[in-house]
């Protein structure tokens, strides 16, 4: 977890104390204390895209671990997503069965596999309390020479699958006051050479959930972002870098980033975790760096 919720909650605690509880509405001490003691509460349903690897996947774990019930994982290699799915049963603390993580293997980017996602969960679990959205590419190489093709195909990956899953999703999350989680990157917010159509997709991403949160606040259905500096996950590698390059990559992330090193996808997934959550519950439109804080460094 992020962190201790009786240290995280104390200060509270003391502001709180003298207050009455009409002065304080439902948010009184009794309620907060039931409120940090577990993460989920057993009922929630999730969906997650791009859980065959990295980041999705081990959101996919934590999700389980911390007590969701029921998964919904999406990807398109199918033998890598039976393998969350068992890494998820396995972690469970809630009893999770076989039947209750479904799959839906295919490109995200085909409205027919959105709408896939969003029905069967709906068939077999009958709602939708949390949508991770973290399917995503990078492509590499300057705007000068960077084939249109390539924006299109980040572009098409990054924000479109996103902004259309989601509004196939929005009934159902107002029904159950649910929360939107966009896994985004340090490139939403800095600028970097060579990979800009990337940067790009990030930043309208950045943006959507911003606008999205706005829009959705009334509805109480928070939307937030995760924007994560470089993690050791196979998504640079699968952009083309081969080991040699990958390993400098790495070795150079001790000196792009203030805490001296690449972080792991656990970081991330417990921050996802997090905005997922009612312990984040006066949180939205939130852009949140899990970047050992590289978005304050300027190396070149």
């Amino acid at each position: 977890m992020l962190f201790k919720p009786r240290l995280a909650c104390s200060a509270l605690f003391k502001v709180c104390k003298n207050q009455s509880s009409h002065s304080l509405g439902k948010f009184n001490i009794a309620y907060l204390r039931v409120r940090t003691m577990a993460t989920f509460s057993n009922n929630e349903v999730a969906i997650i895209t791009g859980a065959s690897s990295g980041i999705g996947a081990g959101t996919a774990e934590k999700l389980a671990e911390l007590g969701v019930a029921k998964l919904c994982l999406t990807g398109r290699n199918q033998d890598a997503l039976k393998q969350t799915k068992k890494a998820c049963l396995q972690k469970s603390t809630s009893n999770m069965k076989d039947e209750d993580v479904i799959l839906v293997t295919g490109d995200i980017t085909e409205e027919s596999i959105c709408k896939s996602v969003v029905d069967k969960t709906l068939d077999l679990f009958g709602q939708i309390d949390i949508l991770v959205n973290n399917a995503g590419i990078i492509k590499t190489g300057p705007f000068e020479t960077s084939s249109i093709c390539n924006y299109d195909e980040l572009n098409n990956i990054n924000v479109r699958s996103i902004v259309l899953l989601t509004q196939l999703c929005i009934p159902h999350l107002k029904k159950t006051k649910g929360s939107v989680v966009n896994v985004s990157s340090v490139n939403g917010i800095r600028s970097f050479a060579n990979v800009g159509y990337y940067c790009m997709t990030k930043a309208a991403l950045d943006m959507y959930t911003k606008c999205l949160a706005l829009e959705l606040a009334s509805d109480g259905v928070r939307v937030n972002a995760v924007n994560p500096g470089v993690i050791v996950t196979n998504i640079h590698t699968r952009a083309g870098m081969d080991q040699v390059q990958y390993d400098a990559f790495l070795e150079r992330a001790k000196e792009t980033h203030a805490l001296g090193r690449p972080g792991v996808v656990e970081e991330v997934a417990d921050a996802i975790a997090f905005l997922a959550s009612s312990q984040s519950s006066f949180m939205t439109g939130n852009l949140t760096s899990v970047d050992g804080g590289r978005n304050l460094m300027c190396p070149r």
